[in-house]
């Protein structure tokens, strides 16, 4: 229940700086153009979603003929969910991932790599799949929808709203705050919104992990898998994901590098496991050591990773 409050807030937060950038730089036509702008290209990308990410994944479709044992695994797991039994599609990637698209329930896809195939057990599978009926469940793609379209609109008006600056129009009509301020507020607004609609992510992969665990009612399946995942994903290449659809995976193919931690569109992994668990993060190793609290000895402070997931953590 809190994880959906806090969503409902960052929504509200998201459409508020819509609202104000909108009026404030671009007057109410232009703010009404924008959503409309944003929302006929996001509302089609809703509707064709899937068929445009299962063929940029070269996702086959599978029968129970061809995998009975995957495919006997989501019907129960849909009937435990109480969802319609969904399309499920195998990547021919030798990386461990898996994703859910479709509008909705009706519609659903679910969608495994081979690599996820050969890597899990029966526990672990059943943890992955759940995840992602979890986000079918809790209609994620339409609220990551609906959150890119606003995030759109608002980008589109810091873009007109720069335009106009450089090129001396809207002198009447920009409430006050003269060139530099609409430049400045042109340039933050889009950084609000990239960091509101990666907490509405993260906060959605903490939801669906919640969930996967009430239909499985084994949350360590899915905390074993992810700490697999994890383990691959520091040592190993990853999925060749687009940045557009990386948020869809259950792990981010994009990780790799420290910095990505910092914008990532999913929570730490081991944060994940140990929200299931019940228990401490387990840091990066994904071992089972013990916890070791990383300061920087010479400013007594908090490193950069541990203050990312603190605010990262407030914001999901």
């Amino acid at each position: 229940m809190a994880n959906q409050f806090k969503t409902g807030m960052l929504l509200i937060m998201m459409t508020g700086l819509f609202l104000f950038l909108g009026y404030i730089l671009a007057g109410q036509t232009g703010m009404f153009i924008a959503l409309i702008f944003a929302g006929v290209m996001n509302i089609t990308s809703y509707w064709y979603s899937d068929k445009v990410v299962l063929r940029m994944y070269r996702a086959q479709p599978l029968d129970r003929a061809q995998a009975p044992g995957l495919f006997d695994t989501v019907a129960r797991l849909a009937r435990n969910a109480g969802l319609p039994m969904p399309k499920v599609y195998l990547i021919p990637e030798s990386a461990p991932n898996a994703f859910a698209t479709g509008r909705n329930p009706e519609h659903a896809v679910v969608a495994v790599t081979q690599g996820l195939m050969d890597m899990m057990d029966q526990q672990e599978l059943e943890g992955v799949l759940a995840h992602e009926l979890g986000h079918v469940k809790n209609r994620d793609i339409l609220i990551s929808t609906i959150v890119a379209t606003l995030a759109g609109a608002i980008m589109w008006i810091a873009s007109m709203a720069r335009f106009s600056a450089f090129f001396g129009g809207r002198d009447d009509e920009d409430g006050g705050l003269g060139i530099i301020g609409v430049l400045v507020v042109s340039m933050v607004a889009p950084i609000a919104a990239m960091i509101v609609q990666m907490a509405v992510s993260r906060s959605r992969e903490y939801l669906a992990d919640a969930t996967a665990a009430s239909i499985t009612g084994n949350p360590s399946g899915l905390a074993s898998a992810l700490s697999k995942l994890g383990s691959f994903s520091r040592s190993r290449p990853q999925v060749d994901a687009s940045p557009a659809t990386a948020h869809m995976f259950i792990v981010n193919p994009l990780t790799g590098k420290q910095m990505m931690n910092l914008f990532s569109t999913h929570p730490p992994i081991e944060d994940r496991v140990a929200r299931l668990l019940g228990s401490r993060p387990q840091g990066n190793n994904f071992s089972g050591t013990p916890y070791q609290e990383n300061r920087d000895k010479q400013s007594g402070g908090e490193t950069m990773n541990d203050q990312s997931r603190s605010f990262w953590d407030n914001m999901s």
